[in-house]
């Protein structure tokens, strides 16, 4: 005997679901993976490459599509492609777990490769590995999360591992170039103070410093310089003092 297939289902693989709460109901949409990302950076804008299927349900799994009454009083009278676009805009990502840890593993390695470059080992003068950053945060149960970006992780990891110095640990410094007119004497004062007392050098009407400063102090030193001189950066984490 045949066995009857419901012809008019449409199966969802792959599916990563958007949902947003309106008028007291859950309204979803059902995305590619990915696609979302790349439609919330600018990089995807076509909606017929965003959406599995173009339609707004109330639950996806169950394939249920929200009426147009549900829709006019959760949106309003605008068109689908409006609402759709809003719920791309502010709803929240229904990860797959499969999908979670791939973003995870991809927030982990941009954060430990950032720590990796702003750090070195005061003793040798040389950059940690991430493989041994991530063994030495690891050891201290820090584990990053997703709803926060991977740089500012990276500088609470840096925190951490200052602190506890679970392995011999320095920020590295940068490497900047100050101008200062040399007029103004309080302001090159506060320079060198944030440059370790470093000595610049003048052509009579210019007082100029290239040289290294503690990274946490660069604020304050664009802070001090603001309508007085200027501040450039040359490098970003110098490995060598002496470069």
């Amino acid at each position: 005997m045949p066995i009857n297939q419901p012809s008019g289902q449409i199966k969802l693989t792959n599916v990563s679901l958007v949902r947003l709460r309106r008028a007291k109901k859950r309204f979803e949409i059902a995305c590619y993976q990915n696609k979302v990302q790349d439609y919330r950076k600018g990089v995807e804008t076509d909606l017929d490459e965003v959406l599995q299927i173009h339609q707004v349900f109330v639950n996806v799994s169950k394939g249920l599509v929200a009426s147009k009454d549900e829709l006019k009083a959760g949106f309003g009278d605008v068109e689908l492609d409006v609402i759709i676009r809003e719920i791309l805009a502010k709803g929240e990502i229904q990860l797959s777990e499969r999908e979670r840890q791939l973003m995870l593993n991809k927030l982990n390695n941009e954060l430990l490769t950032i720590v990796s470059a702003k750090c070195i080992n005061p003793g040798s003068k040389k950059r940690y590995p991430p493989t041994m950053i991530h063994k030495a945060l690891v050891e201290l149960k820090f584990s990053p999360v997703l709803n926060k970006p991977a740089k500012l992780q990276a500088l609470e990891a840096i925190k951490l591992l200052v602190a506890t110095q679970i392995i011999p640990i320095a920020r590295a410094k940068m490497k900047v170039k100050v101008c200062v007119s040399v007029a103004e004497r309080e302001t090159i004062e506060q320079v060198q103070k944030l440059t370790g007392n470093a000595q610049g050098s003048s052509d009579g009407s210019q007082w100029t410093f290239v040289g290294l400063t503690d990274p946490v102090n660069y604020r304050e030193l664009v802070a001090v310089c603001e309508k007085k001189g200027s501040v450039q950066v040359i490098d970003m984490a110098v490995i060598d003092d002496a470069a």
